[in-house]
């Protein structure tokens, strides 16, 4: 039979006023401290952590949505997560939300029900309903990854279109004007990344044509297909920018299924270094993300919000900053 507070009671001498302080995080006499953690030691007793919420009105627990478990981009993010809730001695509740913002509405709700300290969401897509969702039950969110159309929450990203404009700008000094780029027409990040290229090819005087933009989900599956179709063009670009890891993915499962090899024949230009880079020959030119800092900064933001650090009414936006590592996977075409 599992051990009880009176157990802990019984072998300590001390009143259940004082065990029960301690256990739901008040201050006890460091002498009272010190039998209460022995006795817990010996008698192998494990918190009883719906109770203790209940007196607490905290559960220890964050919920999290992400607009797809199966991205290697959001599982990284999860375990970046999860290590700084760990040390913070919180546990993670983890919706998949599969793409669909009906889903995702219900899976707020859900995390809602469960009564959440806090929610952080890497959301379907604007995310503007999931901020009138949390609002009515009065606890901190923070978007990570995209932000709100219209603002309104604190969040944690990269500057999108700003990383874009810097990756384009890479091909264009190596002499490429005529660019194709595989991008998201749905989500907020392939959108502003989509404008950043889009700015660099302005800024050097480059009408770009409407068969070089590739807008779909980010997913292998589009960026596979979208490449073969560039690969088949009578006049094929000379790169190619693909804006995500699943379609940097999946571009490059095309070019090697094809003919044509990279960079002789085409140059390639993906974004997030988190596995494919490390296995492809040549070596990509890829666009990171801060992954580690991303994850860590959204928990801090959280957390300080729950513990009431940070009071500010005003919603805060960190925006973290890129980098390019650089590889073999473009030709100078000078």
């Amino acid at each position: 039979m599992p051990a009880t507070i009176i157990d802990i009671k019984n072998r300590t001498g001390l009143s259940l006023a004082t065990i029960s302080k301690y256990l739901n995080g008040g201050n006890v006499l460091p002498e009272n401290k010190i039998k209460i953690e022995m006795a817990i030691k010996e008698l192998h007793y494990e918190v009883n952590e719906i109770a203790r919420g209940l007196v607490t009105n905290k559960t220890r627990t964050i919920g999290v949505s992400v607009y797809s478990i199966e991205s290697i981009f959001n599982g990284t993010l999860l375990k970046y997560m999860g290590d700084t809730l760990r040390k913070a001695g919180y546990g993670l509740l983890i919706c998949d939300s599969n793409q669909d913002e009906e889903t995702e509405r219900k899976n707020i709700k859900f995390l809602l029900n469960k009564k959440v300290d806090g929610l952080i969401v890497i959301p379907v897509e604007a995310g503007n309903g999931i901020i009138e969702l949390v609002k009515n039950a009065d606890i901190p969110l923070v978007f990570l990854d995209r932000a709100a159309e219209n603002g309104g929450c604190d969040c944690v990203r990269i500057d999108n279109r700003m990383a874009a404009l810097h990756a384009t700008n890479v091909l264009i000094k190596n002499g490429h004007r005529d660019i194709a780029i595989i991008s998201s027409g749905k989500e907020y990040t392939g959108i502003e990344r989509c404008k950043g290229f889009t700015d660099a090819l302005k800024n050097v005087g480059v009408e770009i044509k409407e068969d070089r933009y590739f807008k779909g989900i980010h997913s292998i599956e589009y960026g596979y297909e979208s490449m073969k179709k560039i690969i088949s063009m009578q006049n094929r670009p000379t790169a190619v920018f693909m804006t995500n890891y699943e379609i940097t993915l999946g571009a490059v499962m095309a070019v090697n299924e094809s003919s044509i090899s990279c960079p002789e024949d085409i140059s390639m230009l993906g974004f997030d270094d988190l596995i494919l880079s490390h296995v492809t020959n040549p070596a990509m030119y890829m666009v990171v993300q801060p992954m580690k800092e991303m994850g860590e900064k959204c928990v801090e933001l959280l957390l300080n919000k729950i513990e009431k650090k940070n009071t500010d009414m005003v919603p805060v936006e960190l925006v973290l900053s890129t980098k390019l590592q650089e590889g073999n996977s473009i030709k100078d075409i000078n």
